[in-house]
């Protein structure tokens, strides 16, 4: 689950790390009376919707006077903002943060994350600030530093801190805070259950105190049921209104911008279908895994969720059962069908517990499923019935 950068800085701030004074503005009513809490000459206006690039698209602006901080706080609610993250149809600014302007000096990239594939947490020390740092790790690896370190209750050892902080030159004061903030991160991370954070920029300002001017927060979905005070900053205007549905009925489902529908039980089978879809020169729509307990109801609300994409041309269903049971998946794949009166093509392809069963359910159906023999003739059929 993903936050708005004013939720992380609150949160940040409850575990005493150095952030920037700032206001969240939710209606342009309200913009005035919040920002006369703020003490500095000059304010930073930033636009709080779920996506990277807001800068470049006009999302963040620095204010150099108050006399022009409501005008372009009211400009910029409701804007349309695009960038390399929102597609085309972009995201509309429902909230601002409005905080006062550091002066920077330098500017430098913290952030850690878990590691899934050595069970550690994971910090990443940059010397390059506000840049992308995918960018960074291609171009200059050397301006880079990553510390692995054992999960654990005291969190990280003194060296550990000292080579996570090594990259930034900080004098004695500055190493102060910034290993109080690394011991502050680490507490986020395991004890709100966060996947990532990220501080960047982490800058210097002028009279040499440590800021971190933007943050970014994930949180591990499978644990937010034990962290409520972290479910309630969800924001659903951020969010598919496919994918919230899913969540209703516990269905894992990322919207893609392919044009076939794939509705699959279990994430490697899942990932194998899209890769073969692309095999035969298609794009998938969706990633949609049913799990593999599915009931009828589940099934039917999945296949309603692929049919309210309006870019689907096709469908390919693909079940391997164990736990889940073949003729369960029929029965609801036909429910679903006939409520919405299915008018694309639907390629089905059935194997393990009661796959016969639900063969002839199909097969009795009435409707127009293709049947297929394994999952590759299923992609050849699906790619060429939406031809």
């Amino acid at each position: 689950m993903n936050i708005h950068e004013h939720q992380a800085k609150e949160i940040l701030k409850e575990f005493e790390a150095p952030v920037s004074n700032g206001v969240v503005i939710y209606s342009k009513d309200e913009i005035e009376d919040k920002i006369s809490i703020l003490k500095g000459k000059q304010y930073v206006l930033k636009a709080q919707i779920h996506a990277g690039g807001r800068g470049k698209a006009g999302g963040v602006k620095l204010i150099k006077n108050l006399s022009d901080l409501v005008p372009e706080a009211k400009k910029m609610m409701g804007k349309i903002l695009i960038t390399h993250q929102t597609g085309p149809e972009g995201k509309e600014v429902k909230r601002l943060y409005i905080e006062e302007a550091s002066d920077i000096s330098k500017e430098f990239y913290l952030s850690c994350i878990i590691d899934r594939e050595s069970s550690k947490i994971a910090f990443i020390s940059s010397t390059e600030g506000g840049m992308d740092i995918e960018k960074v790790a291609e171009e200059t690896p050397n301006k880079i530093i990553t510390t692995k370190i054992d999960l654990k209750s005291e969190g990280p050892s003194k060296e550990e801190i000292e080579n996570i902080i090594s990259i930034f030159d900080f004098d004695e004061l500055q190493k102060n805070v910034a290993t109080k903030l690394v011991k502050s991160l680490y507490k986020i991370l395991t004890e709100k259950d966060a996947s990532l954070i990220e501080i960047n920029p982490l800058i210097i300002t002028k009279d040499n105190k440590i800021v971190c001017l933007d943050a970014k927060m994930n949180f591990d979905d499978n644990a937010i049921f034990r962290r409520p005070e972290i479910l309630k900053l969800r924001d659903l205007n951020e969010e598919e209104s496919t994918e919230i549905e899913a969540s209703k009925h516990d269905l894992a489902y990322i919207k893609l911008n392919g044009t076939i529908g794939c509705m699959v039980n279990g994430a490697g089978l899942a990932m194998a279908t899209m890769d073969i879809i692309k095999l035969y020169g298609q794009e998938p729509a969706n990633f949609l895994d049913v799990g593999g307990g599915a009931s009828k109801e589940k099934v039917t609300a999945a296949f309603k969720l692929i049919l309210a994409d309006k870019n689907v041309k096709g469908i390919l269903i693909n079940i391997f059962g164990g736990i889940m049971r073949c003729d369960v998946l029929a029965s609801g794949v036909v429910d679903a069908a006939k409520q919405v009166n299915l008018s694309v093509p639907l390629v089905v392809r059935l194997a393990g517990t009661n796959y016969k069963e639900g063969k002839e359910i199909l097969e009795k159906s009435n409707l127009k499923i293709l049947s297929a023999a394994d999952l590759n003739d299923a992609a050849k059929k699906i790619v060429e019935a939406v031809k």
